[in-house]
């Protein structure tokens, strides 16, 4: 993890060191059950890592939250990651699918991530909360993604997509999304009022 640790330090990413520590466990965790229930395409400590460093690099351009929603959140990129880099904010992460809502109970129960809470649903049948930010990585469109986050929104509200340069070049106007592009991802960021739908 220290090529981790540096990289997020060359982006004034300062994490605590409990943050590394559970990134370690939590790779070892992933790339075990990975055997059995092929939770996520990382092969590797290597791919792990950078989706690590995916997950995180947004605190270095995102204003502070105090609570934030994943919606599909798979193996734990980014909702569980953001997780254990922000101990403070309440985390919601929804996934339908039985093997990866078992591996996210399992993560957070095992590495005491206590500000995480696993909804083992649909997004459409999840109990109406505002959140400050709504996260979505690989889940859908950034429209449909978009109009499933919008009951969690109010004025203040949030979504940060998880993108391919590419698709965010194609899917940004259609939710009047800030591209918000680095050397190794593409984010869209919307709020609520920006939004042109």
């Amino acid at each position: 993890m220290s090529a981790l640790k540096e990289r997020l330090l060359a982006n004034r990413l300062i994490l605590f060191d409990d943050f590394y520590a559970k990134a370690e466990q939590f790779t070892r965790m992933l790339l075990n059950w990975n055997k059995t229930h092929n939770l996520s395409g990382a092969k590797n400590d290597r791919d792990i890592e950078k989706h690590i460093f995916d997950s995180v690099y947004p605190l270095s351009f995102l204003d502070d939250f105090s609570n934030c929603m994943d919606i599909g959140a798979g193996a734990g990129f980014p909702g569980l990651i953001l997780a254990m880099a922000k101990p403070r904010v309440r985390f919601t992460l929804v996934e339908p699918l039985n093997k990866r809502a078992s591996f996210l109970q399992f993560a957070t129960a095992i590495l005491h991530i206590d500000n995480a809470f696993v909804i083992d649903k649909r997004v459409e049948q999840t109990p109406i909360v505002t959140y400050d930010l709504i996260v979505s990585r690989a889940v859908s469109d950034a429209k449909t993604v978009y109009d499933l986050a919008l009951p969690f929104m109010n004025s203040r509200s949030f979504l940060l997509l998880y993108k391919g340069a590419k698709t965010a070049a194609k899917e940004a106007g259609a939710i009047g999304a800030k591209i918000v592009g680095a050397a190794h991802a593409t984010y869209l960021l919307v709020g609520r009022r920006e939004a042109n739908v």
